[in-house]
């Protein structure tokens, strides 16, 4: 069998070759180059093409932020940051590059914490990464004038009603949510980037992203975005969120009961805690055909049986197509599902959501 070649790229080199030792322990693993800074890193990306990269962030020369813009744009490859940066600036430089395209991000251990289950988790994802086939990234987020622009939208109108091809009619919407993992941190920069400021109901979003990596993502999601974005706070009314994008902590399910947010540390689902599902599943028991529910980019199947639910009580369901998801799972369990009423490239699901709100017929399916 054919071993994955993996670029290893760190500056502290006890550390890369402590990962290089984990590594090249494992049979279906090859190391084929190291690097000690970013610039290095994407000389020997373009000359040996590894199938999956292990990327620091902080470095010397060119950070891993950088590395990351420039590889995504011109030789896309498979990048699993490993990284023990955890302040909040640290933290948006990690956020950064995995909205440039880096698929996922491990806690880097001490030399002293680096045990069997570590290392199982470590070695785990690499090949897990390198099985995903990644797609170009433009090289750098938006500049700071188009996101002065972004943030300047007009405010929407009031919501209006809607209407289903045919005759079957929806209520008025009153809940936008908003479920995402492996890729989410672009797609859903990207989603919100296209709404205007002022929405008329507020927008709940599940990331499925660990501790302590979660620690400040919304805080940064509300830098990027035109729009107030804060962690979910048990007991708060949900119509008083109106305008708002409201996130799940990390490690607490996210959902709504008689009108309030809800948190719980309940178990997992689908090994996610938050779960989409969760709160997918809430919102067609509490606002029913009120709910505009997207399903992002994502590995597994959270999501998938609660954006049916969704459907099944009336509400409009949106899936991100396979051309633009970084991986087309959790879309794709919905879509098989037929719970989807439509499949959208990434850079359609923002303006068709500002089409639903703007009223009229429709096209689903």
């Amino acid at each position: 069998m054919k071993k994955l070649n993996v670029l290893v790229v760190e500056d502290s080199l006890t550390i890369r070759r402590r990962l290089c030792e984990i590594l090249a322990a494992d049979p279906e693993l090859s190391v084929i180059g190291e690097a000690e800074d970013g610039k290095r890193a994407i000389e020997l990306c373009e000359a040996l093409r590894p199938d999956v990269m292990t990327l620091d962030i902080v470095m010397p020369v060119m950070s891993g932020l950088t590395a990351t813009e420039y590889i995504m744009a011109y030789v896309p490859t498979p990048i699993l940051i490993v990284s023990a940066s955890t302040n909040r600036g640290e933290l948006f430089k990690t956020y950064d590059a995995l909205a440039a395209g880096a698929v996922d991000v491990l806690e880097k251990p001490t030399i002293d914490e680096a045990d069997a289950s570590w290392e199982l988790r470590f070695i785990a994802a690499v090949k897990l990464i390198a099985k995903i086939k990644v797609i170009t990234h433009p090289r750098a987020r938006l500049s700071a004038r188009e996101r002065a622009a972004a943030a300047l939208q007009p405010d929407l109108p009031p919501v209006p009603v809607w209407k289903h091809q045919g005759s079957r009619q929806f209520r008025q919407c009153s809940v936008l949510a908003i479920g995402a993992s492996t890729g989410g941190p672009g797609a859903i920069v990207q989603v919100l980037r296209a709404l205007p400021r002022g929405l008329p109901l507020p927008v709940l979003f599940v990331l499925h992203i660990d501790e302590p990596f979660g620690a400040a993502f919304a805080e940064w999601l509300d830098s990027q975005t035109p729009h107030h974005v804060a962690y979910a706070r048990d007991g708060e009314p949900l119509d008083s969120l109106r305008g708002q994008v409201i996130m799940a902590p990390p490690g607490r399910h996210l959902s709504v009961a008689s009108g309030r947010i809800r948190l719980s540390t309940k178990a997992p689902r689908h090994s996610c805690r938050p779960s989409v599902d969760v709160l997918f599943e809430s919102l067609a028991a509490d606002r029913g055909a009120e709910v505009l529910a997207c399903l992002l980019t994502g590995m597994g199947r959270d999501g998938a049986a609660g954006l049916l639910a969704i459907r099944q009580a009336g509400g409009c369901t949106i899936a991100q197509d396979e051309s633009t998801s970084v991986v087309y799972g959790m879309p794709r369990e919905a879509v098989l599902l037929g719970a989807a009423q439509l499949v959208l490239p990434l850079q359609h699901i923002g303006p068709e959501i500002v089409q639903i709100f703007a009223g009229g017929e429709r096209q689903v399916i």
